[in-house]
């Protein structure tokens, strides 16, 4: 009985010490795969159709409004900007969110869905008030002729209108 429960330990033991090498092993795997996917979906029609977008006049200018944010986004600095519209394009499906002018480049800054009415403060923008957005992320659409920046910190006359609430579950 003895010798199974050494037996046991140790084999316990040695799995646990290679658990960070399968991590590593499963990590690769799945940029793989990520890579094999993105490629299958570049063939489908609506990949083509993305791409087709991307190398448009209107994919490079979408691209280059990011890349004219992109170092604020990453240092998650502060951006001045203007509100230019306090609705959305029409047909839009991005939940709450204006239009602002952020270096001569006009950008949708999204919240999402208006399920609590988290929005109350946000509410209160006029046009052409000037806001301080911080934010992470930045994504397109070919739906969409701006880029779309994902507002986390919005202030007005140094005060604060909003914070996006952590992600539950995460770091």
């Amino acid at each position: 009985m003895s010798l199974v429960l050494v037996t046991g330990s140790a084999f316990a033991n040695f799995n646990n010490q290679n658990a960070p090498f399968k991590k590593g092993v499963s990590k690769a795997i799945v940029n793989t795969d990520k890579n094999a996917t993105k490629k299958l979906w570049e063939s489908t029609p609506e990949g083509i159709k993305f791409k087709k977008w991307e190398a448009s006049p209107a994919g490079k200018k979408v691209y280059a409004g990011e890349a004219k944010i992109r170092k604020s986004l990453k240092e998650f600095t502060n951006m001045e900007a203007a509100v230019t519209s306090l609705s959305l394009p029409p047909g839009s499906k991005l939940g709450y969110g204006v239009m602002v002018r952020i270096k001569g480049e006009e950008y949708i800054l999204a919240f999402g869905p208006d399920s609590k009415n988290e929005f109350k403060q946000l509410r209160t923008l006029k046009v052409n008030d000037k806001i301080v957005i911080r934010s992470r992320s930045v994504s397109h659409a070919p739906k969409y002729a701006f880029p779309i920046i994902a507002g986390d910190q919005i202030e007005r006359d140094n005060k604060l209108l909003y914070k996006r609430p952590p992600n539950k579950g995460g770091c």
